[in-house]
């Protein structure tokens, strides 16, 4: 599927025709998809929570109730509150955090707050899930794989509705990218439950033999993100589930209704009860509720996705049970564009790259590095087609907190020296001031100890260098310490590799944008940007445990 995205970073039209991750963008041409109305949303079926299969529509318990399809009418918090699942049963309890929508700034629904008991019991019920599931054939697990993966096809609409809602998402970016990559990573993993194998290595000694299997590990515990909700938790739950273990999601408390999808597609599909637990809770709690889980005897491994700095809370906690994580942290990622660079390529990969979803991807483009002699056509190109666009909406930042950062950032670096590109920091329009709304920004001259230079933005913002040599490019691109993506831009094929090489990232792309992500490619970072890696052959594997066996014959 090729998705076009507009000047604002939004996706505004997809082919089906070619692989959902390349993108396209046109200097002509904005945002062309109308954001829906998340204001109102009706649906005319509901859905009791005990256990009746989900048909798609929305709706919640509320007290002990049954509630209709949410109603965000911008005037009051919504009466869906967002249940646990743990052991197969949707629980709510007695405290409960709101959940805000970015689109309205005002709670959209609220969710059930667990406590550290709560997360106990939902290990502890995983536990007794992993006997039963580890034994189960192969084939047995892909196929109900397989049907949660067409379940969540059927759901694609309203399920990119929930995403949407709590996290401002565009359709481009919900609908047809990150619920479509969701399901195609689901459908990928289920393929691959039936190759894994072990080996039987010849041994030294005569009348000696040996076998080595590949087994699942126990209870894994994942904690995921807001920002691709079905990809983090299809990534996380599903090859974990693959793999014959058990695992519990603690999941984001800004996007806890797009983990509740999950957990009901699986449900649907014939997953045994406590094979998939998911929890939320408010912030406050989150580090007691993980450090409840990490301490937890069965629990065999954690796999993180989100920030370097609560990664290094988590690898620390984890370190000191001696348990194995798989860490996909953050990145301040770099596209070298070469003075050779296709210039049309290079602008709209930039513009995709530091755009799409408002910035707010690990693998977005922070850092633009430019040779010095295509930097005037460079930053022309990318003026002009930035400044020519219709008006539109600015991209949708995730919370106000976020948006303050981002400012702060842009701020102090212009205090310090640095310049404007293109965008401002300037106050919204009265009538946006209800949303949270960024344009996007590119700053220039940022010095090597900036924040803005050093710290991931995530957000519709990027910082522009200009270098004399590749080998400037490449220390430039080097510093800093994170390493998840990059990408060059040359119409030289060996150059792009030699540079490549030169490159510590987990991907680097040539001449396409540094976000890409697909199930067939492994994905992950080194240095600050974490360790192991998530999808392919090597993601199931990180969730296996090697045994030999040997035997005198």
């Amino acid at each position: 599927m090729v998705l076009k995205v507009g000047l604002d970073g939004n996706v505004v039209s997809k082919d089906s025709t070619t692989k959902h991750n390349t993108y396209e963008t046109a200097q002509t041409e904005t945002s062309g998809v109308t954001k829906e109305d998340t204001s109102s949303t009706s649906n005319t079926d509901t859905l009791a929570t005990n256990g009746v299969p989900y048909n798609g529509t929305d709706a919640m318990v509320h007290s002990g109730t049954e509630v209709a399809s949410n109603d965000t009418n911008g005037d009051a918090p919504s009466q869906i509150t967002v249940p646990s699942w743990i052991n197969g049963v949707e629980e709510t309890g007695p405290s409960t955090f709101d959940v805000i929508s970015p689109y309205t700034n005002i709670a959209c629904w609220s969710s059930t707050s667990a406590t550290p008991a709560d997360a106990l019991r939902a290990v502890d019920a995983a536990s007794a899930a992993f006997p039963a599931w580890s034994a189960t054939k192969p084939t047995a697990r892909r196929d109900i794989l397989l049907r949660a993966a067409d379940l969540l096809e059927e759901r694609t609409e309203a399920n990119a509705e929930i995403m949407r809602t709590e996290m401002g998402a565009d359709v481009g970016a919900s609908q047809f990218f990150v619920v479509p990559l969701a399901i195609k990573m689901l459908r990928d993993v289920a393929g691959r439950i039936t190759s894994v194998c072990g080996s039987v290595p010849t041994v030294e000694e005569e009348g000696q033999s040996a076998i080595v299997y590949k087994e699942p590990m126990g209870v894994i515990l994942g904690i995921v993100p807001w920002n691709a909700p079905y990809v983090f938790g299809i990534r996380s739950a599903a090859t974990a589930l693959a793999g014959g273990n058990t695992t519990v999601l603690k999941s984001s408390d800004l996007s806890p209704r797009c983990y509740w999808a999950i957990g009901r597609a699986f449900a649907d599909a014939g997953l045994p009860a406590g094979c998939l637990n998911i929890v939320s809770c408010r912030p406050a709690d989150a580090p007691a509720v993980v450090n409840a889980m990490i301490a937890h005897s069965a629990v065999r491994k954690i796999n993180f996705t989100g920030s370097t700095s609560v990664g290094r809370r988590i690898a620390k906690e984890a370190g000191m049970q001696l348990k194995p994580c798989l860490m996909e942290l953050g990145g301040k990622n770099s596209a070298i564009v070469c003075e050779d660079a296709n210039l049309d390529i290079a602008v709209q990969s930039v513009i995709a790259g530091a755009f799409l979803n408002s910035g707010q991807i690990c693998m977005s483009t922070d850092r633009i590095v430019l040779h010095s002699a295509i930097a005037p056509a460079f930053l022309a190109a990318l003026k002009s087609a930035l400044s020519s666009a219709p008006p539109s909406d600015a991209p949708t930042l995730v919370s106000a907190a976020s948006k303050a950062r981002v400012q702060s950032l842009v701020t102090s670096s212009l205090a310090a020296g640095a310049h404007l590109i293109h965008g401002s920091v300037d106050a919204e329009p009265d009538e946006k001031a209800s949303s949270i709304r960024l344009a996007p920004i590119i700053v220039g001259g940022a010095g090597d100890e900036d924040p803005l230079w050093l710290e991931e933005s995530f957000a519709s913002l990027a910082a522009c260098r200009m270098v004399s040599s590749d080998e400037e490019a490449v220390q430039v691109a080097n510093s800093g310490g994170y390493g998840l993506s990059a990408a060059v831009f040359t119409e030289d094929l060996r150059r792009g590799f030699r540079l490549a090489k030169k490159l510590e990232s987990g991907a680097v792309h040539i001449n396409s944008m540094t976000v890409h992500d697909e199930p067939v490619l492994p994905h992950g970072g080194v240095r600050n940007s974490g360790w192991g890696r998530f999808n392919a052959a090597q993601g199931l594997e990180e969730f296996l445990v090697t045994k030999t066996v040997t035997w005198k014959d």
